[in-house]
């Protein structure tokens, strides 16, 4: 009679121990740039990030669970994204990572989830080499350098007619990696070569430089550059009066650097992963959530933090377990329907199946020009 007369208790003991684990979050932990010069950028990349978050917990969580997303500022700085991505690892306890967006970090934080077997993702980091590395916990969400270059190098040769032309890219490893597999295609398809200029982060005055491609006759500037550094850059030109044609990688369809470089925007071109103006409904959809949550439409950046996080939402909620091993392999069987089309992951974990997208800034708004899709590599 006894154990009959405590089995009440028991069974109440039990009760709010199985519902206090079911409130328990998963944590998922995001090393992104918000400060320094390309914090527009990872702030985009963390908006995204949230908006994913918010609406898989609207709609029930993961594994019954909600999803919470620690989020720690790397600058872009190896150094810092490391120590970002340690605090996440050993103190938060997070079950899988993305970022760090600039490539040179993400490559520094690469050896840290391979040490502890977690989980890493990024939606932004293009240096072509990173998916070359043999990190079994690495998956890239997005395109490469040499990826965009081949798609768009010889349309643009032949859509702008170009002949000779300038390249300007942030002197880190992605502005590096952009002017290196642009001018290759690029001289490939008969453009020469005029100039080739690298300036820092957070870099204000572009005027010796752009008074160095003036006296190189180029016809045309390349510029790997992001939201900052980019629409100072475009501003000067104008205030320069060259009259050179300009296009590149990095920010130039998002609705910060449209608004920050204003009439200096007009006609450059981009080669993008992601454009607002995209016309499939899964995008239309996104970009009505996006710009109702943050008053604004969505860039590529803002896409990317929404892809990695619904991935690694949905390798969780496959592999039926915060297992790291368990998500990795999950992560590898990804197949998941983009504001962008449709990614999967290669053996070495480079995303291919979405859409790239050639943009020409008109009356303040990215439109698409060409479009390609990134197949299977044999």
């Amino acid at each position: 009679m006894r154990h009959l007369r405590h089995a009440p208790v028991l069974a109440a003991v039990l009760f709010a121990s199985s519902a206090i684990h079911a409130q328990e979050t998963i944590k998922i932990g995001l090393v992104q740039p918000l400060t320094g010069s390309v914090a527009y950028n990872g702030n985009a990349d963390v908006n995204g990030s949230k908006l994913a978050v918010e609406e898989r917990n609207k709609a029930g969580g993961v594994l019954g669970r909600k999803i919470e997303l620690v989020i720690e500022d790397g600058q872009c700085k190896p150094a810092n994204s490391v120590n970002a991505a340690e605090k996440l690892i050993q103190k938060d306890k997070v079950v899988a990572l993305s970022g760090a967006f600039c490539s040179s970090a993400t490559a520094a934080i690469m050896p840290v989830a391979e040490r502890y077997k977690m989980p890493l993702i990024t939606g932004v980091s293009s240096k072509a080499d990173l998916t070359e590395k043999g990190n079994k916990y690495f998956f890239r969400a997005a395109e490469t350098d040499a990826l965009l270059s081949r798609a768009f190098a010889k349309i643009l040769a032949n859509d702008l007619k170009l002949k000779n032309v300038a390249y300007v890219g942030v002197n880190d490893d992605w502005g590096r990696g952009g002017v290196e597999e642009f001018s290759r295609d690029l001289s490939a398809a008969g453009v020469k070569t005029a100039a080739k200029e690298y300036f820092d982060h957070g870099t204000t005055d572009f005027y010796t430089l752009l008074t160095k491609l003036r006296a190189s006759n180029a016809d045309a500037i390349f510029v790997a550059a992001e939201t900052q550094d980019g629409s100072i850059l475009v501003k000067q030109i104008k205030e320069l009066g060259l009259k050179t044609k300009v296009f590149g990688v990095g920010s130039w369809a998002t609705a910060d650097f449209i608004q920050l470089a204003g009439p200096a925007a007009e006609g450059i071109y981009a080669a993008v992963p992601y454009a607002s103006t995209m016309t499939n409904p899964r995008n239309q959809a996104f970009v009505k959530n996006y710009s109702a949550r943050y008053n604004e439409q969505p860039g590529k950046y803002g896409n990317a933090g929404y892809n990695a996080l619904n991935i690694l939402m949905d390798a969780i909620q496959r592999a039926g377990s915060t297992d790291a091993e368990k998500i990795r392999t999950a992560l590898a069987g990804t197949d998941y329907d983009a504001p962008n089309g449709k990614y999967r992951f290669t053996d070495k974990g480079q995303a291919y199946g979405f859409s790239l997208a050639l943009v020409q800034i008109q009356d303040k708004t990215p439109k698409v020009v060409s479009s390609a899709s990134i197949d299977e590599p044999k």
